[in-house]
């Protein structure tokens, strides 16, 4: 029954929140749109803002699956490392992630550099450059630090295209001046 109601609420804010936006949701609208009460959304999240947390850990979930797909399918590790980074900068010309992990997201919970989730995004980059050293593809760098950049480098870009006139086309800029830079770090080009 929680994990029901729990899903319910978030299914209904996702919606809302792609199409309206957070600031224009309405709490009543939500659980109307849920079958449920005010009480169970303040119950199971706190406020709207803690149902906007888990619908933003929702779509992270659903970005990672992808991008741990796109990493495992790969040819070589660089090119899973490459085509995983690429992908993600990607995902910010998607509607829905753009307005509610990009715009809004930030808007309402802060900086998103500082969200719990990305942890496991640098951890991720930290396993890609360490097994890249490994295998000799890439010059000898501090894993960790080199991850922070790299995602630094795709979290403005995400945030840059989110922002932009013109998606499409920050993205290819996006793209194209990523890939050069993460360039310099193979051995051999």
């Amino acid at each position: 029954m929680i994990v029901e109601t729990r899903g319910k609420l978030i299914k209904a804010a996702r919606e809302a929140f792609a199409s309206k936006g957070f600031a224009d949701s309405s709490m009543d609208e939500l659980t109307a749109q849920a079958g449920l009460t005010r009480g169970a959304l303040y119950h199971h999240f706190g406020d709207k803002k803690g149902l906007l947390k888990a619908v933003i850990a929702q779509i992270d979930g659903e970005m990672m699956a992808r991008l741990a797909a796109i990493l495992a399918n790969a040819p070589t590790a660089w090119n899973g490392f490459v085509d995983e980074s690429v992908a993600y900068i990607m995902m910010a010309t998607e509607p829905e992630i753009q307005r509610i992990m990009l715009l809004d997201g930030p808007a309402a919970l802060g900086d998103p550099s500082q969200w719990q989730m990305q942890n496991a995004c640098i951890s991720s980059t930290q396993r890609s450059l360490e097994k890249l050293m490994e295998e000799g593809t890439i010059r000898e760098v501090d894993a960790l630090a080199t991850s922070r950049l790299v995602n630094g480098a795709l979290l403005s870009a995400a945030l840059w295209i989110a922002h932009a006139d013109d998606p499409q086309a920050v993205s290819k800029q996006a793209v194209d001046s990523f890939v050069v830079l993460v360039e310099g770090l193979l051995l051999k080009r």
